[in-house]
């Protein structure tokens, strides 16, 4: 199987570059730096078997949470990358995956012995927002057998979200719990779909993913975080203004805003890894990518992180003429 290629990676990034984990932070990742404040959990998320009662109250949920359409159910898992490595057995057949993009949907094609290109193909991969440039999709986007539209980081940009499609043939809503609320270590994703559409030839996707997909822990967590509309409204008010803050910071110093979301931003910068080096000698933790040595993409320091980074920033040398 190919390599992986992710944000994250801090423990590599220490042993390389010195200090100890609790003193880096990580920007390389599009996760929500002020996470959903989580409440004590009943003993019982914790040591009980997860039942049918917490996996309804997380999916009605998230059905109202989305406005997820009539004819359209959803499935539960254990992250949305569990729900992306499934995908291909809902087609087994060629992908179409335009790139860059977030290189795990290709990856999990593959993996299955199946081709991907960015021609026509019966299979199609769209990231709506797209990692890493925040490209927003048309709804015209269509494939002969299955569109998979990935929304992890479409909860900053609600009204974007093409979550009325999943009531369409062949069309799969992805969603990610863990980047806009902040709580990546719940592993929690959604698929969203028909039931004809999420059945492939060797069966449903959640007989695919077997029984207790979704911790206990993260069913509760996820049921009470996906109803607090005011902290969802707030977050995305905040994301706004420190987006708008990160920007300024970087392009004083010569970085050009070259896309990205209010999670994460993308810049063109003469050196890429020249700056991820120079930020990782701050213990700042950047991401760049095998495809281009002048994209640079930073996710938001968390409040108490602002300071360092302006520090860091303001001893980064011009970029190499």
């Amino acid at each position: 199987m190919e390599k992986a290629d992710h944000g994250g990676g801090i423990d590599a990034a220490a042993a390389r570059f010195g200090g100890s984990r609790p003193e880096w932070i990580d920007l390389s990742t599009g996760i929500n730096p002020e996470a959903w404040p989580v409440p004590p959990l009943p003993t019982e998320a914790w040591t009980a078997l997860p039942d049918h009662g917490a996996q309804a109250a997380l999916l009605a949920a998230a059905q109202e949470f989305w406005r997820v359409p009539d004819g359209a159910e959803i499935v539960a898992a254990a992250g949305a990358s569990a729900l992306i490595a499934r995908m291909p057995a809902l087609c087994p057949t060629a992908a179409s995956i335009p790139g860059p993009t977030y290189n795990e949907h290709a990856r999990a094609f593959r993996a299955a012995g199946l081709t991907v290109g960015d021609g026509p193909a019966p299979a199609r991969v769209i990231v709506h927002p797209n990692n890493p440039d925040g490209r927003l999709w048309p709804a015209t986007e269509t494939a002969p057998r299955l569109l998979v539209i990935d929304e992890s980081f479409c909860d900053v940009t609600p009204e974007a979200s093409q979550i009325a499609r999943a009531a369409e043939p062949g069309v799969v809503i992805l969603k990610s719990f863990g980047k806009f609320w902040g709580l990546a270590g719940a592993r929690l994703g959604f698929a969203i779909a028909r039931r004809d559409t999420l059945t492939g030839p060797s069966g449903h996707l959640s007989d695919l993913l077997g029984p207790w997909a979704v911790s206990g822990p993260a069913l509760h967590i996820g049921a009470q975080a996906l109803r607090d509309t005011a902290w969802a409204e707030a977050t995305r008010r905040r994301l706004t203004q420190d987006s708008a803050r990160l920007d300024a910071l970087m392009t004083a110093q010569g970085a050009t805003l070259a896309g990205g979301t209010t999670l994460f931003r993308l810049y063109e910068v003469e050196d890429a890894a020249r700056w991820q080096t120079h930020l990782a000698r701050h213990r700042i933790w950047t991401r760049i990518f095998p495809y281009s040595t002048r994209w640079l993409r930073l996710g938001l320091p968390p409040a108490q992180g602002w300071a360092r980074l302006e520090a860091a920033l303001a001893t980064t040398p011009e970029p190499a003429a």
